[in-house]
């Protein structure tokens, strides 16, 4: 279920005084956050932030593109590392049954 329309999108507060406080510096650092939940909006434009994803921290430079997204949509928590040898020597086995038996 999404969030009302007339409630506006959730973004942490803090997250917002952090954005406000980097404007006015000219060096800017990339913003470390924890709230993979807020939303991502026109004032993010151009802003590194860090985002936790339970291990590390994942850089991402917000772009127009990623308005209206959440922050935890672009550092992903899961990392697949693919089927087991097992399971494809299975399907290659019985591939080969199959043809070998149509002839």
């Amino acid at each position: 279920m999404s969030r009302a329309v007339w409630k506006g999108p959730f973004v942490e507060e803090s997250l917002i005084k952090k954005v406000e406080k980097q404007k006015n510096e000219t060096n800017r650092k990339p913003i470390k956050m924890w709230s993979r939940k807020s939303t991502i909006i026109p004032d993010f434009i151009g802003f590194s932030f860090l985002i936790y994803n339970g291990k590390k921290f994942i850089p991402i430079t917000i772009s127009e593109d990623m308005v209206g997204h959440k922050f935890g949509e672009f550092a992903p928590t899961r990392q697949f590392s693919g089927h087991t040898p097992a399971d494809k020597k299975a399907k290659a086995d019985d591939a080969s049954k199959t043809s070998v038996n149509k002839s």
